[in-house]
């Protein structure tokens, strides 16, 4: 199981934004696509990841004036990347050990998609219950 089955199943496009976007402008990105974080692009190159984690710690520190910044300097970086044949359980780990819940996918400098712990987790889910129903038929059949 890898990060290229997850990409199979829920497409590769990448919803992001420029680094010299402002934070007000990425707030509105989330929002209206109701998602919790994009990637930071400089051209084709992932330069960070923009999530609400940084608005809430970009607001606390300098208050509603965070929001005129430019996304580039609140964003997290250096990002944390996976490339498509890393296993679902590594980047997994890799999540939960980091503490963060969204991953770039890069292969060749260039970002070819974008994963969330939901998205690892409902295929794990999913594999788990085939592999279950699998069973269950096996042991109706002997």
């Amino acid at each position: 199981m890898t990060i290229a089955a997850i990409l199979g199943g829920k497409g590769h496009d990448v919803v992001s934004i420029a680094g010299d976007r402002t934070v007000a402008e990425a707030v509105a990105l989330l929002a209206s696509r109701r998602i919790g974080a994009v990637p930071v692009m400089d051209g084709d190159e992932v330069a960070g990841i923009f999530s609400e984690r940084d608005v809430i710690y970009s607001l606390e520190r300098e208050g509603a004036a965070a929001l005129d910044r430019k996304v580039r300097e609140v964003m997290t970086a250096p990002a944390l990347t996976v490339t498509p044949d890393e296993s679902v359980l590594g980047a997994l780990a890799l999540m939960t050990r980091r503490r963060i819940r969204h991953l770039p996918v890069v292969d060749r400098d260039r970002c070819i998609g974008f994963i969330s712990i939901g998205d690892l987790v409902k295929y794990r889910i999913e594999r788990i219950e085939s592999e279950a129903d699998a069973m269950r038929v096996y042991i109706q059949t002997v």
